[in-house]
């Protein structure tokens, strides 16, 4: 084992004495709580739950997130998370609004709705089936319906696995996302963006593996450039004979992978010193990253794109890059992909709706941290996202996405300001945008970044151009506690506003200058 320099990291200012979930006695309290205190989190008789995740602040108070089931049914949206301290009842948090339950008899088959899902999926199918059963409690009021899950090659999603809901009355369609979560809508480690770095490797007979023993035994291996669904169980691990990783160039693939490899450990190191946070599942393992390799996307395989693949699989991928594009192995690109695997772990946020904008502004946020935290003079860091991924790029302003203008980098698809009514339909890599944009002013203010010239005006969507940022130690701080302790699967923007005020109040004091921020950036961004 080879144990090389570790990038130096920020202080936390309020870790949590624990997070994880293991934790009997904190569990038993919280299901007394549900017992005593079922009406605040619509409780109904014959519901149940299960621990997802456990926190546990320094002093004392308890975050208890369940997932919930009805009459063995899975609940799509019933989420809840029970907060207290010294077994008092302080508050739940949930998206859920009735205790009203759908009656189990399906007028529709199985059948019918996997017909309904292939129907919409207008792809190119590998296999499609039934996963039985579930109440969805994302809309209006609760229905029965079937889950549906559909892999293949989408027109509109490419490189796909789907999860469907159908009602099992009427048939109709009710949701959809994808499992993969991309980066777009589209030891020496020599890397292609970073110049030479130190890694940690493991030393094994013979020479060296890509595999790091500090960080959960994380490792990197080499697609060969196939698709990604043929090669992700069988991809062999990356070894050397001197530890010198690649060249610099993409004439060797040790190069990119030297670029994943040292994102990755970031990534770990910066939840890890940051937040007190032991991988991406907090529970000491580390990931598998799978890079060189392409996606299918309704056409011809593509090298561009990246993506974490989600439970079962637990993986992140790196696309090869295409004529356009580099290797899709940037350190933000990391960041981004591995919190996904943070946001399925703690409130796994849904992938459509206001919901899956939150998600995909989720992994932008903490991306764009993780490569300040990185700090490496190669990769200068900003607040664009994916910049570096591009082979021309003379300005250095190209990127896939802007969080201080989302819509200026992708000519209007993105989202600056939050619309009247919520987002329904809307790939969530663009109704990310008004997350993005609030963090940016939280964390900076109504402020031009480097080399652009925006006016005060043009950063804000009410006028208020005297927003004045926290840092982003503190921005960053109020965004996972929201994100990890707060925020339900079917989170809104409106309860995105409420739970980041909420967060900045526990860490910094209701009326603070930090929970005055948070509210003040949100309005500055359409949600009030």
């Amino acid at each position: 084992m080879l144990h090389l320099a570790v990038l130096a990291g920020l202080t936390a200012l309020s870790a949590p004495a624990f997070a994880g979930k293991a934790n009997p006695a904190a569990t038993l309290r919280a299901n007394d709580l549900l017992a005593s205190h079922g009406t605040a989190a619509q409780r109904a008789t014959d519901d149940a739950f299960a621990v997802r995740d456990i926190v546990v602040d320094n002093d004392g108070t308890e975050h208890v997130r369940f997932d919930r089931t009805f009459r063995g049914l899975p609940v799509i949206g019933g989420d809840v998370v029970m907060h207290s301290r010294n077994g008092a009842f302080k508050a739940a948090s949930l998206s859920l609004k009735t205790r009203e339950r759908p009656g189990l008899r399906a007028t529709k088959s199985a059948d019918d709705a996997i017909l309904a899902a292939g129907a919409d999926f207008n792809g190119t199918l590998s296999d499609i089936g039934s996963l039985g059963l579930v109440v969805y409690a994302r809309g209006a009021r609760p229905v029965l319906a079937y889950e549906i899950r559909v892999r293949g090659v989408s027109k509109r999603d490419g490189e796909a696995d789907m999860r469907y809901f159908v009602d099992a009355k009427t048939g109709k369609v009710l949701d959809k996302w994808n499992r993969i979560h991309t980066a777009a809508a589209t030891g020496v480690g020599q890397t292609l963006f970073l110049g030479d770095v130190s890694m940690v490797t493991n030393s094994v007979s013979g020479g060296y593996q890509l595999v790091d023993p500090t960080r959960g035994s994380g490792n990197t291996r080499d697609g060969k450039g196939k698709v990604i669904d043929t090669v992700y169980n069988t991809a062999a691990i990356m070894t050397d004979t001197d530890n010198n990783w690649g060249n610099n160039a993409e004439s060797s693939v040790a190069s990119e992978a030297s670029d994943a490899h040292v994102g990755v450990a970031t990534t770990w190191d910066f939840y890890k010193t940051v937040f007190n946070r032991s991988g991406i599942y907090n529970d000491g393992v580390g990931v598998k990253s799978v890079v060189n390799v392409t996606f299918r996307n309704g056409g011809p395989a593509t090298g561009g794109n990246a993506a974490w693949y989600g439970a079962p699989y637990k993986f992140m991928a790196y696309g090869l890059g295409t004529s356009s594009w580099f290797p899709v192995v940037a350190i933000d690109v990391a960041g981004h992909e591995m919190t996904h695997g943070v946001t399925e772990a703690t409130s796994n946020l849904a992938y459509s709706n206001d919901a899956g904008g939150l998600n995909e502004a989720s992994s932008d946020i903490m991306g764009t941290m993780v490569e300040f935290f990185a700090n490496n003079a190669a990769d200068t860091p900003d607040y664009m996202i994916g910049e570096k991924i591009y082979r021309s790029n003379p300005t250095g302003k190209t990127a896939l996405r802007y969080m201080f203008r989302p819509g200026d980098a992708d000519g209007g698809r993105s989202y600056n300001c939050y619309p009247a009514a919520t987002f329904a339909g809307v790939d969530p890599h663009y109704s990310s945008g008004p997350a993005n944009h609030f963090f940016y002013l939280l964390a900076e203010g109504a402020v031009n970044p480097s080399g652009f010239s925006y006016t005060p005006s043009q950063l804000v969507c009410n006028g208020d151009t005297g927003v004045t940022g926290i840092g982003r130690d503190a921005a960053q701080r109020i965004w996972y506690r929201a994100l990890t302790v707060y925020f339900n699967s079917n989170e809104t923007y409106a309860q995105a506003r409420a739970h980041t005020l909420q967060a900045a109040t526990d860490l910094y004091g209701s009326g603070s200058t930090q929970y005055n921020a948070v509210a003040r950036a949100w309005s500055a961004v359409s949600v009030n």
